[in-house]
């Protein structure tokens, strides 16, 4: 009765999502989205090429625990801690995916190495934006020392407003990782996670894709 009644006020059942605890100045936030906005249409006019970037971690717990099971066969997988993969990842638009895995915890020297890896394309465009957060990996001395390397080498670094990962783009992938394309499955093993999840970072132009909403 009780479901029947919340659903004639309007309510649904879903999954409720986290937000986070501050928000970021709004007149920064908005000099920094319209900032962004200019960046987007140049992009669409072929004048360069927008990359979103950010890490996240993989580990042998199942973000979501409920999966198809046969009647009487429950599946079931092994309590383990401590093993996860590190993944710092540089995407665009159109699912093209520069990724770079670690079992340790990244730091701004890894993620320097990553994007002087990424720098090496042959294909990148001459004008390349990669968008990121205010993130202490990405603030750091070492970080910032190399802005005007990459700036010379075509490559510019955006910084999105503080508290504001809903701006970055490849925040989306993460998402889908770990609540749609893993399956409880894929944690029956840690070989499984590590199998699993190079498939899907070696494929997110074909197999794996997002079609993006416009901004």
């Amino acid at each position: 009765m009780l479901i029947k009644f919340l659903k004639t006020l309007g309510y649904t059942y879903r999954r409720i999502r986290k937000r986070l605890k501050n928000a970021p100045d709004p007149t920064v936030y908005e000099q920094k989205v319209q900032e962004m906005m200019q960046l987007i249409a140049l992009e669409r006019k072929n004048y360069l090429k927008i990359y979103y970037a950010d890490e996240a971690s993989f580990s042998e717990t199942p973000c979501i625990p409920y999966g198809w099971q046969p009647k009487g066969e429950p599946f079931s997988i092994a309590t383990t801690q401590g093993r996860r993969w590190n993944v710092f990842g540089i995407m665009s638009n159109d699912n093209e995916l520069f990724s770079y895995k670690t079992k340790d915890s990244i730091k701004s020297d890894f993620i320097v190495k990553s994007i002087d890896d990424f720098a090496q394309n042959p294909n990148l465009f001459p004008r390349t934006v990669i968008i990121l957060d205010n993130a202490r990996v990405h603030s750091s001395a070492l970080f910032k020392r190399k802005i005007a390397e990459w700036k010379e080498q075509g490559i510019e670094i955006f910084y999105l407003p503080t508290y504001s990962p809903h701006l970055n783009r490849i925040e989306t992938l993460w998402r889908k990782i770990k609540y749609e394309w893993m399956v409880p499955e894929d944690f029956a093993s840690w070989d499984n996670v590590t199998s699993k999840l190079d498939d899907i970072l070696s494929n997110t132009t074909t197999k794996y894709t997002i079609k993006f909403e416009p901004y």
